[in-house]
C-alpha cells in the first residue's frame, strides 16, 4: 500500500480500515520508504517497548532511500531518541539529572504569565488565527524559559524546526541544520561561559560519575529539547481547541467544572493525538506482530494517532468525551522513549484551556472544519491554522 501524501487530511478513515484489516501493514511512505504500519493499541504499545525494535541513528539511516530529508539524516538527530540501551540509558540519565519535575514546576508562573499576555493580545471582533497567536507562542516561550535562551530568538524556532518534521528538500533541510548548529554552538558557549538557572546550563555542566555530553551530544540534545519542547504543545492546543469548538455539550461540561481539566486534556492528547506516528523503529530481528512477521531489518512505523482511536481499548473512540475516566492512551509513547517533556506538556495544556475557555465564553470558529488543513507530516499531527473569532 502507498501512503499519499493526502493521506494526513482524513487519517481517521483509513486508521480505521486498517485495524479491522490486520494488525500490521506493508507501506510505502511519500519519499518512496518502505515500511510497516502498526495501527492496534495492543500491538502499538507492545511494540514501543519492544528491545527488539531498534532506534539507533546510524543503522536507520541505511534504511532510508537516498535523498530522504527529515531529522533522521541530520547529525542532529543523533540524540537519546534515536539511540538504543546502554547509549540511550546513558544520555537519559545525564539529560533526567538537568530536567527535574522542580525544574517543570518552577515554570508555572512563568507558563501562566505567558498565557495571560498572550490571550490580552488577541483581538476581539475579528477572525485570528489560534495557533500563530497563542498554541505557538506559548510553548516557544516556555522552552525558551527552560533552556535558558534569550526572549529575542524565540521567533526564530519555528522556523529553524519546520524542515526536520514536514516535506522539505535536501538544500532546506542542510540550510536549517547549519543555522540550528551555528546557533547552538553559540548558545553553549554562553552558557558554559556564564551558567544559569536554566536546562541548558544544566546539560552542559551535568555529569554522572564523570561522564558528560559530548560536544556534538550536547548539540543534538538541545536540538531535541526545542524541536520536542514545542511542537506537542502546539498541536495539543490547536487540536484539543478545535475538537471542543465542534462539541458544545462537552466544551459546556469543561466550563461547568474546571476540576474536569486533567481529563479534558488526556482526552485531546488521545482524540486528536499531536504525533500522528511515533519516530520511526527499525528491527533487529523477525518480530511476530499478531499473525504477521516483520523481517529483520525493516522500517516499523507505530501509528499513535490510530492506536489511541482502537475500539478494542476505548469504549466509543471516537466520540470526544472530557469526562473519560479510562485513557491510557500513548501519546507520549510507552517504555524507555516515553516523552520526557509529558509533565510539562499537561502543565501548560491545563493552563492554556482554563484561561482560554475560562475568560473567552464567545470563542467560536471562524471557518468551515471541512476548511481547516493538518500539516504535511507523518510525523506531527497538527493544523496549519485555526481561525477564531472572540466575542
Amino acid at each position: 500500500m502507498r501512503l499519499r501524501r493526502d493521506f494526513v487530511q482524513h487519517p481517521h478513515e483509513l486508521y480505521r480500515r486498517l485495524r479491522t484489516e490486520g494488525p500490521a501493514h506493508q507501506v510505502t511512505m511519500w519519499g518512496g520508504v518502505p515500511a510497516w504500519l502498526v495501527t492496534r493499541h495492543p500491538e502499538a504499545r507492545a511494540l514501543l517497548t519492544d528491545p527488539r525494535l531498534g532506534k539507533d541513528y546510524a543503522r536507520q539511516v541505511e534504511l532510508f532511500p537516498p535523498g530522504v530529508t527529515g531529522a533522521i539524516v541530520s547529525r542532529l538527530g543523533a540524540h537519546m531518541l534515536n539511540s538504543d540501551p546502554p547509549d540511550h540509558t546513558r544520555l537519559r540519565k545525564l539529560v533526567t539529572k538537568a530536567f527535574t519535575a522542580r525544574a517543570v514546576a518552577r515554570l508555572r508562573p512563568r507558563v501562566e504569565t505567558l498565557v495571560n499576555e498572550l490571550l490580552d493580545a488577541l483581538p476581539t471582533g475579528r477572525a485570528v488565527d489560534l495557533i500563530e497567536g497563542f498554541a505557538l507562542p506559548l510553548p516557544i516561550g516556555v522552552i525558551s524559559a527552560l533552556l535558558g535562551v534569550p526572549d529575542v530568538d524565540r521567533a526564530r524556532f519555528a522556523g529553524w524546526t519546520k524542515p526536520f518534521i514536514t516535506t522539505s528538500t535536501p538544500e532546506e533541510v542542510r540550510a536549517a541544520e547549519t543555522d540550528v548548529v551555528d546557533y547552538l554552538h553559540t548558545l553553549v558557549a554562553a552558557k558554559r561561559a556564564e551558567p544559569g538557572e536554566d536546562v541548558l546550563s544544566a546539560l552542559v555542566q551535568v555529569s554522572d560519575d564523570g561522564d558528560r555530553l559530548s560536544g556534538e551530544e550536547l548539540l543534538a540534545m538541545s536540538f531535541l529539547l526545542i524541536l520536542a519542547g514545542f511542537e506537542t504543545t502546539v498541536n495539543l492546543i490547536g487540536n484539543g481547541t478545535r475538537a471542543l469548538l465542534g462539541e458544545p455539550e462537552q466544551l459546556a461540561l469543561l466550563r461547568a467544572d474546571s476540576s474536569l481539566l486533567p481529563r479534558a486534556v488526556e482526552e485531546f492528547l488521545r482524540f486528536e493525538s499531536p504525533l500522528n506516528m511515533a519516530t520511526s523503529r527499525f528491527t533487529h530481528e523477525p518480530v511476530t506482530v499478531g499473525e504477521v512477521e516483520i523481517p529483520a531489518g525493516q522500517l516499523v512505523m507505530i501509528a499513535l494517532l490510530a492506536a489511541n482511536r482502537d475500539d478494542t481499548q476505548f469504549a466509543e473512540p471516537d466520540r470526544l468525551d472530557v469526562t473519560r475516566a479510562d485513557n491510557p492512551h500513548v501519546a507520549f509513547g510507552h517504555g524507555i522513549h516515553y516523552c520526557l517533556g509529558a509533565p510539562l506538556a499537561r502543565l501548560e495544556g491545563k493552563v492554556a484551556f482554563g484561561a482560554l475557555f475560562g475568560r473567552f465564553p464567545d470563542l467560536s470558529l471562524a471557518a468551515d472544519p471541512a476548511t481547516l488543513r493538518w500539516r504535511p507530516s507523518s510525523l506531527i499531527h497538527g493544523l496549519e491554522a485555526l481561525p477564531v473569532r472572540i466575542g
